[in-house]
C-alpha cells in the first residue's frame, strides 16, 4: 500500500533501476544509482508532516513501540504488485529520515549474475560454513539468494533461513524453505538459530553473523552435519577469518580457529564494479575454497597471508580467484573498462603489468 506520493517515488525508483531512496525533511528524495547518489530535478522537497506519513504507512502496528523507544528502526515495505523494499527509519535533527533498499523480486542464478561458477560447486556442499562478505550494498544478500535457489532447484533439502528483514521470497521448489524474520518471527538471529536445529534443517541461511552468540551457534550448526550460509562485512578473506576469531575471547581463539579451518567451505567476498556500457555494475568477487591446504593456513593465523597466493594459483584446479584476476576477466570479456579495472585493483601498478603482458613479483601464477 502507501500514498500516492510514497507510491510516486517508490515506482520512479524502481523503474529507473535505483538501489536506494534516501528521504530528509524538507529536502527532494536522493536516489543512489550504480553506486552514485543524484537529485531528480524539479522533485518537490518532502515536508516534515508527509515524512510522518510516510513513517505511519511503513511502520507495522507491531513495530511502533520500537520506533518510539529505539528511535531507529529496520523493517521491510511492499507495494501492491509485490515489490518490496528494505528500510531503515531513524531520526536526525529531530525529524525522521528514511532509506530505502529495493529488493529485486526476481531471484537471478549464479550464471546471470555473472559469479563464478565455482559458487555452485559451494553450494552443493553437504555441510559446513560459506561465508558471502562484502561492505553494504555489495550485493551479498543477492548472491546468498543465487546461491539457495541453486540448492532449492537441484535437491530435496529443508532449508531455512533467517533474515533481518526478509528479503527474497521464495517458492519451494525440490526443496521446502522456511523463511523466519527477526522481529516478526523471532526474536533474535541467534535464537533463531538454535532454534532450527530442532526443525530437521539441511541448510541454514543467517541473514548476518553479527554477535559472539550468533557466530558461536554457527559454528556448532556446520560442525553437527549442516550447510550454514552467513555474510560478514569484511572485505576479503584473510579478514574474515580473522573478523571470526577475535569475536571470541584470547583464550579461546586457539580452538576457534581450529574449528573454522575444520569447517570453512567457502569464502566469497565481492565488490560491484562500474559496466563499460554504462547500464549497471558487475560484481567482481574473490573465492577462497575450503582444500585441505587452505584449511592448513586457516588454521595457523601467521600463515594467513600465504592466502592471496594460494587463490592465484588455485583458479584452474579449484575455480578460486583474487579479485584481480576477476577484475581482469571482467576486463578481457568487455564487461568493464581498464580504467575501471584499474580503479578497483587491489594492487593498480602490477594489474597494469599484467594487462600490458609483464610478469610481476606478486601473484606471480596467475594469468
Amino acid at each position: 500500500m502507501g500514498s500516492r506520493e510514497l507510491l510516486t517515488i517508490l515506482q520512479f525508483a524502481v523503474r529507473k533501476g535505483i538501489s536506494d531512496v534516501h528521504l530528509k525533511v524538507d529536502k527532494p528524495p536522493v536516489f543512489r544509482k550504480d553506486g552514485q547518489l543524484v537529485t531528480q530535478k524539479g522533485a518537490p522537497a518532502v515536508p516534515a508532516e508527509l515524512m510522518q506519513r510516510f513513517v505511519d504507512e511503513i511502520v507495522p502496528l507491531h513495530q511502533v513501540h520500537i520506533l518510539k523507544q529505539a528511535m531507529e528502526l529496520d523493517t521491510s515495505f511492499s507495494l501492491e504488485d509485490g515489490q518490496r523494499f528494505r528500510v531503515s527509519i531513524f531520526r536526525q535533527r529531530e525529524q525522521f529520515g528514511i532509506v530505502f533498499r529495493v529488493i529485486e523480486t526476481a531471484i537471478r542464478t549464479i550464471d546471470d549474475l555473472h559469479l563464478p561458477p565455482v559458487l555452485r560447486q559451494i553450494a552443493d556442499e553437504r555441510r559446513g560454513l560459506v561465508l558471502v562478505t562484502g561492505a553494504t550494498g555489495s550485493g551479498k544478500s543477492t548472491t546468498m539468494a543465487a546461491m539457495v535457489d541453486h540448492i532449492n532447484t537441484t535437491r530435496s533439502d529443508h532449508i531455512v533461513t533467517i533474515e533481518d528483514p526478509i528479503e527474497y521470497l521464495f517458492i519451494d521448489k525440490r526443496s521446502v524453505v522456511n523463511q523466519r524474520e527477526v522481529g516478526l518471527d523471532t526474536r533474535t538471529f541467534a535464537s533463531a538459530l538454535r532454534a532450527a536445529l530442532r526443525q530437521d534443517p539441511d541448510v541454514i541461511l543467517v541473514g548476518e553473523m553479527r554477535d559472539l552468540e550468533t557466530i558461536e551457534t554457527a559454528l556448532h550448526a556446520s560442525e553437527t552435519g549442516h550447510l550454514v550460509i552467513s555474510t560478514l562485512h569484511t572485505i576479503d578473506a584473510a579478514e574474515t577469518i580473522n573478523r571470526v576469531v577475535s569475536v571470541f575471547p584470547p583464550h579461546h581463539q586457539r580452538q576457534i580457529r581450529l574449528i573454522l579451518a575444520s569447517i570453512l567451505r567457502g569464502i566469497v567476498s565481492q565488490r560491484l564494479v562500474v559496466r563499460k556500457d554504462g547500464t549497471g555494475r558487475v560484481p567482481a568477487v574473490e573465492v577462497l575454497v575450503g582444500t585441505e591446504f587452505v584449511k592448513e593456513l586457516v588454521a595457523d593465523e601467521l600463515r594467513l597471508s600465504e592466502l592471496r597466493d594460494v587463490m592465484a594459483k588455485g583458479k584452474t584446479s579449484y575455480g578460486m580467484q583474487t579479485f584481480d584476476q576477476s577484475l581482469m576477466d571482467l576486463y578481457k570479456t568487455g564487461y568493464i573498462s581498464y580504467e575501471e579495472a584499474l580503479k578497483q585493483s587491489s594492487n593498480p601498478s602490477d594489474f597494469a603489468l599484467k594487462v600490458s603482458g609483464i610478469s610481476s613479483t606478486s601473484d606471480s601464477s596467475w594469468e
